[in-house]
């Protein structure tokens, strides 16, 4: 009986300590945004010499549904969905990323491209790491 105990006690104290050490190591992780997932919108406009290019409807959505894609009713808008299950990083959420499952190249717009983002002006370009309700603006001459 006392080592049935014993052994109980010390599997409990091996699962607190597992419990612990996983969420130490969750807030040490610099590049971790959630770990639950996240559901967030980011607009995105494009314009070519002045002139409004149209983000398609349903990129990324398809035969494998991308958590970055777009839809229908919100597309005309630039409306971006972030919809990732479990474990986020900040990898996960590049602007970069859009263009890829998009099938394009962010510089393939034209030259002399510059960024905004809300408002204000940004270089980082495909490394950009979007957050909620962001809205990025993109030129190019």
């Amino acid at each position: 009986m006392k080592k049935t105990l014993i052994g109980i006690a010390v599997l409990a104290l091996i699962f607190a300590g597992g419990v612990w050490w996983s969420k130490s190591l969750q807030q040490n992780d610099t590049g971790l945004i959630a770990t639950k997932g996240i559901h967030w919108h980011t607009q995105l406009e494009i314009y070519v010499k002045g002139v409004k290019q149209d983000i398609p409807a349903n990129v990324g959505i398809g035969a494998t549904h991308q958590p970055m894609h777009t839809h229908d009713e919100d597309a005309a808008q630039g409306a971006i969905h972030l919809e990732f299950g479990g474990r986020v990083t900040k990898d996960d959420v590049k602007l970069g990323n859009f263009f890829r499952i998009w099938g394009k190249d962010i510089r393939s717009f034209g030259d002399g491209m510059t960024m905004t983002v809300n408002g204000e002006a940004n270089t980082e370009f495909d490394n950009y790491q979007m957050r909620d309700k962001d809205k990025i603006e993109l030129s190019y001459e």
